[in-house]
C-alpha cells in the first residue's frame, strides 16, 4: 500500500513539473475535455438532478412539519454545494473514465506500446499522463458547477410539487439565496479540482503499472475504480476539516 502511495506520489510530481509542456500536448487535451466534459454531461444531469430531488423530498416534509419550511431551499443548497455535487460528480468520473484511462494505459503497457513510445525517446509522462490529468483538473469542476445548478433546480421542482412540502420556486430559491455562499459553491468546486487529480493520478499510476495480460487490464481497471472512491471519500474529509477553519 505504502509503495503504491509513493509511487502514485511521484507519478504526480513528474506531471507538475511536465506542466509547461501540456500547451504542446493541446489536441490531445482538447479530445480528453471532450471525452470528459460532453460525454459526461447527460448522466451528469441526470443523477444530479435526481440528488436535488431526493434531499427535498427526504428533507422537506421534515422542516415543514417543525414549520422551518422557509429553510428548505437553504438545506437543499447548501449539501448539494458543499458535499453531494462533488463527491458524486467524482465517483462518477471515477468509475467511468478513471476506468477508462487505466483500461487504455493497461492495455498499452501489456501490448509494448509504451515501451515503443521509450523506444522513440517519448516520455509517456509527457505523452499519456499529462493530457488526462490536465483534462480532468479542467473537466470536473465545470461538470460540479452544472451539477449544482441542476441540484439546486431538482429541489425546487419536488418542493413546488411535492403536497406535503408546497414551496413555490421563488421562496425556495429565495432561501438559498439567503443561507448559500459564493464561498460554499467555491469549496465544493476546489474540492471537485482536488478530486480530479486523485482520480487521474490513481488512474494512471494504475494502467502504467499493468502486468499479466488481458486479466491484468481487468484488476488494473478494479483498482483504478476502487482506490480512486476510498481516497475521495478519504481526502473529502480531509479537505472538509481544513475548508471548516
Amino acid at each position: 500500500m505504502f509503495e503504491n502511495i509513493g509511487e502514485i506520489i511521484l507519478l504526480f510530481w513528474r506531471t507538475l513539473l511536465a506542466l509547461p509542456l501540456a500547451w504542446r500536448q493541446r489536441q490531445k487535451v482538447f479530445e480528453q475535455f471532450f471525452e470528459i466534459g460532453n460525454a459526461s454531461l447527460l448522466m451528469v444531469c441526470v443523477l444530479s438532478f435526481f440528488i436535488g430531488a431526493v434531499i427535498a423530498l427526504q428533507t422537506g416534509p421534515v422542516l415543514v412539519e417543525r414549520s422551518l419550511s422557509s429553510a428548505v431551499g437553504g438545506v437543499v443548497g447548501i449539501s448539494i454545494a458543499k458535499e453531494l455535487a462533488p463527491v458524486m460528480m467524482a465517483i462518477l468520473i471515477a468509475g467511468r473514465i478513471g476506468s477508462a484511462m487505466a483500461a487504455e494505459i493497461g492495455s498499452m503497457r501489456v501490448y509494448q506500446e509504451i515501451d515503443a513510445l521509450r523506444t522513440m525517446n517519448i516520455d509517456p509522462i509527457h505523452y499519456l499522463v499529462l493530457p488526462r490529468m490536465v483534462a480532468i483538473a479542467a473537466a470536473l469542476p465545470m461538470l460540479v458547477v452544472f451539477a449544482i445548478l441542476v441540484g439546486w433546480f431538482g429541489g425546487a421542482v419536488v418542493a413546488d410539487l411535492n403536497s406535503h412540502i408546497s414551496i413555490p420556486f421563488q421562496a425556495f430559491f429565495s432561501d438559498l439565496r439567503t443561507i448559500v455562499q459564493l464561498k460554499d459553491v467555491a469549496n465544493g468546486v476546489f474540492k471537485s479540482f482536488c478530486f480530479a487529480l486523485i482520480i487521474g493520478a490513481v488512474s494512471c499510476h494504475q494502467g502504467l503499472a499493468t502486468i499479466g495480460g488481458p486479466r491484468g487490464i481487468g484488476r488494473s481497471v478494479t483498482k483504478a475504480v476502487v482506490n480512486s472512491i476510498v481516497l475521495i471519500v478519504i481526502f473529502d474529509y480531509v479537505l472538509t476539516r481544513l475548508l471548516l477553519k
